[in-house]
């Protein structure tokens, strides 16, 4: 049925934090709330043995992409600064700030600034996909990938330092040392992104089948407008209008962050002419738009993770709302795409495991699927038709088909993989809806297609 906007938009938001702390890689900590975890890859070192332990799983794997991380970082603890009151009614704002702190605090033992040499991913890509099996029991080689003056990174550097400036201001009020350390390291950091252009995945080989990047305009501009809000200092501002597009986005995601720096440009500055380009990039998405739509009303951007590129939409939807711009039609939007993740679609199912009745089952997630020790845990499980031994709470699937079509396979990572970055957004959007309903403001769903 459409039209429902009695999800529990609490639940929500408690149970995407525990898919984040079902990501961990290193020591957990002592008050670690997922039963099946333990600790993972404590020997993750650089090239000088390093500590490089921490961080987040990128997904149903075991590799350490700290480009994603990042972006799925600043997306989230931008989500908590805009929508804080949300997280304070859930009860959730003390698990919240323990959450960014995970991959904040691995962010700052991968960037060394004396040698001018940063740390991006740990783990092969092929090496890693080649295991299937418990986090716990890895003995494959995990090397450490780093980026350099004379092989650089600006856009993982630039996005690394855009997730620590929006880090210092979410803890200046939690902890200021913590937040001083952040704001430095950032500094230190964009300024290596700025002096040594270039993209990381040419730098990187291994990470460009998996997370290549298209360029780092916008992670040099992201950056610099985090670094203004968190220091307001004006040479940053005047660096994020240089580097910003000032063309309509094709999608906010881990690889592009073009609307973001609107937006963000837009709030800081009140110039028309960032929201412009946030209102054109929201009419593309918006029915009627450039964006194909499924017959049961999901924006389509593309087949591999739809609910994320819809997700992000209705987060930045909902932000814009909050600045102002087309309040009731942007906040219906946005409703309507996360109420078909929730329920609202052919199927009548939850899309985020552990959510509602009927929601995935066999989620393409190595951790999830394995038995608890000692029982093996090898390809046979990844094949067997059974449900995975542990519900990964939280987790958002990557979507459907552009027919509204969805299997619950664990082999079709297409439609049924998760991943840190699919779930940033949508969480800030579900904090974003909470928010709303705290106020009573609250709107109607709008699809235009529900069956």
């Amino acid at each position: 049925m459409c039209g429902n906007s009695n999800y529990n938009y609490t639940k929500l938001l408690g149970d995407s934090i525990l898919f984040y702390e079902a990501q961990r890689s290193g020591k957990l900590p002592s008050d670690n709330r997922i039963p099946w975890r333990g600790d993972s890859a404590l020997g993750d070192k650089g090239d000088r043995g390093e500590d490089l332990t921490g961080g987040w799983y990128d997904a149903g794997d075991h590799i350490k992409f700290n480009f994603p991380m990042g972006a799925s970082v600043t997306l989230l603890t931008w989500g908590m600064i805009k929508f804080k009151d949300a997280y304070v009614s859930s009860g959730q704002l003390d698990h919240m700030y323990s959450c960014i702190k995970w991959p904040l605090d691995y962010f700052l033992k991968c960037w060394e600034p004396s040698r001018q040499e940063l740390y991006v991913q740990v783990g092969k890509g092929k090496t890693d996909h080649d295991v299937f099996g418990r986090a716990e029991d890895m003995t494959m080689p995990r090397p450490a990938y780093k980026v350099t003056a004379a092989h650089p990174g600006s856009d993982v550097a630039g996005q690394m330092a855009a997730a620590m400036a929006a880090g210092a201001i979410a803890f200046e009020t939690k902890d200021k040392v913590y937040a001083t350390k952040l704001l430095t390291a950032a500094k230190s950091l964009y300024a290596f992104a700025k002096a040594h252009q270039g993209k990381y995945s040419d730098s990187v080989t291994d990470a460009k089948e998996f997370y290549g990047s298209s360029g780092f305009q916008d992670e040099l501009a992201l950056a610099a407008v985090w670094l203004y809000k968190a220091s307001m200092e004006k040479h940053y501002l005047q660096d994020a209008e240089t580097y910003v597009a000032t063309g309509t986005a094709w999608a906010l995601d881990w690889d592009d962050k073009d609307v973001a720096v609107q937006m963000l440009l837009y709030g800081v500055t009140k110039d028309k002419k960032y929201s412009a380009m946030v209102e054109a990039f929201l009419q593309d998405f918006m029915p009627g738009g450039t964006v194909p739509y499924t017959p049961c009303g999901l924006v389509f951007r593309d087949k591999w993770g739809p609910f994320s590129y819809a997700a992000n939409a209705a987060m930045l939807a909902l932000m814009a709302a909050e600045d102002g711009l087309h309040p009731d039609s942007y906040r219906a939007w946005a409703e309507g795409q996360i109420s078909y993740m929730l329920g609202d679609n052919k199927y009548h199912m939850s899309f985020v495991v552990g959510y509602g009745l009927k929601y995935p089952l066999h989620v393409h997630h190595s951790g999830s699927t394995c038995p608890n020790p000692p029982a093996t845990c090898d390809w046979s499980n990844f094949d067997s038709p059974s449900p995975n031994a542990h519900v990964l709470y939280g987790a958002l699937v990557g979507g459907p088909d552009a027919h509204d079509n969805y299997k619950d396979l664990r082999t079709d990572y297409i439609h049924n993989e998760v991943a840190c970055d699919y779930n940033a957004g949508f969480q800030s959007a579900v904090a974003g809806l909470l928010h709303l309903k705290n106020r009573n403001q609250l709107p109607a769903p709008s699809l235009h297609g529900c069956t």
